[in-house]
């Protein structure tokens, strides 16, 4: 497996990381306890999830998918020292306002430690910019934290390239730790939230990129063509923004890819991903076994110059 360097955490990382927001919702304990299995005897190594997973799901209360990935650990199938966990703080959930100040996240990071089981997180994020509490002041309880021993390297989710700049001057002007990581939403439809000074910044400042929703919702693996194919869907709500001309015109790319690679149009998107200099590892999902085969085939998929150039043209 090629591991990769994630940015300054010390953290090395294979390119392609499991989704956990599933586990709970669309895959249950025993398919979770599978895909788990599977992923790390295939080589892969690192998790992400966050404490409000699986939040939106009705009589769920967020913390689902830790539990799960605690319960995971515990079996002992891999070693604790063998997996990076990644995890989230700061979303609000189910109404109720959470945020990133410093009293909530040394209690949130106590019940995240609890349902995983575990004695220390190897990322922590700042889940969601939080303009209600100075950078000072979160990055002064993840210091904590990190001498706590509690956490190994903190990092952001959609934070913009001003705001992540400003994080980085005050983190120099105190000397408290940097977000090292930054998790941003791209994929071949969404690309505007994270290319341009965002990927510049991250290249700059050698910030490692975990990309989410690397297959936007599902929409980029070609099963969701019209608003027939989404009906009852699990993500319909969210799939249905991509059903476009734009939409359209990257699903007849990825075909065209797919064809000449003998790939599937899903393991085109993330290996498209997975060559862009800046990305260190896409976060993708699966709930069966089948589109956990066709995650390993695509961190081993390699496309030709000629392909990216046609899948950027069609996203662009």
């Amino acid at each position: 497996m090629d591991m990769r360097r994630l940015g300054k955490t010390g953290l090395s990382i294979a390119p392609i990381v499991f989704g956990g927001n599933v586990f709970g919702w669309t895959a249950d304990e025993k398919t979770s306890f599978e895909l788990l299995d599977g992923f790390f005897d295939a080589g892969f190594n690192t998790i992400d999830t966050a404490d409000v997973y699986s939040a939106w799901v009705d009589g769920h209360e967020g913390g689902e998918s830790e539990i799960i990935i605690g319960k995971w650990l515990k079996r002992g199938h891999v070693a604790r020292d063998k997996a990076v966990i990644v995890t989230k703080v700061g979303f609000d959930n189910n109404g109720r306002k959470t945020g990133l100040g410093k009293a909530w996240i040394a209690e949130a990071v106590e019940a995240s430690l609890r349902r995983m089981q575990t004695d220390y997180i190897d990322l922590y994020l700042a889940h969601k910019p939080d303009p209600g509490v100075p950078h000072e002041e979160t990055l002064e309880a993840f210091a904590k934290l990190k001498q706590q021993g509690k956490i190994r390297s903190v990092g952001c989710s959609n934070f913009d390239a001003d705001l992540l700049q400003d994080t980085l001057d005050v983190a120099a002007k105190t000397g408290l730790p940097r977000y090292d990581v930054v998790q941003p939403e791209y994929n071949l439809y969404t690309r505007d939230k994270f290319e341009g000074p965002l990927a510049d910044l991250c290249v700059k400042e050698d910030i490692g990129v975990i990309s989410y929703y690397a297959l936007a919702a599902g929409f980029l693996s070609g099963k969701y063509r019209t608003t027939k194919d989404i009906e009852g869907a699990a993500r319909a709500y969210r799939v249905g923004d991509y059903l476009n001309d734009k939409g359209l015109r990257i699903l007849a790319a990825l075909d065209k890819v797919a064809a000449e690679s003998g790939a599937r149009p899903a393991e085109v998107a993330i290996a498209w991903l997975i060559a862009k200099p800046a990305v260190t590892a896409p976060i993708a999902s699966a709930t069966n076994n089948s589109q956990l085969q066709s995650l390993t085939r695509a961190a081993s998929l390699k496309l030709s110059a000629d392909a990216i150039a046609l899948l950027d043209r069609a996203g662009a």
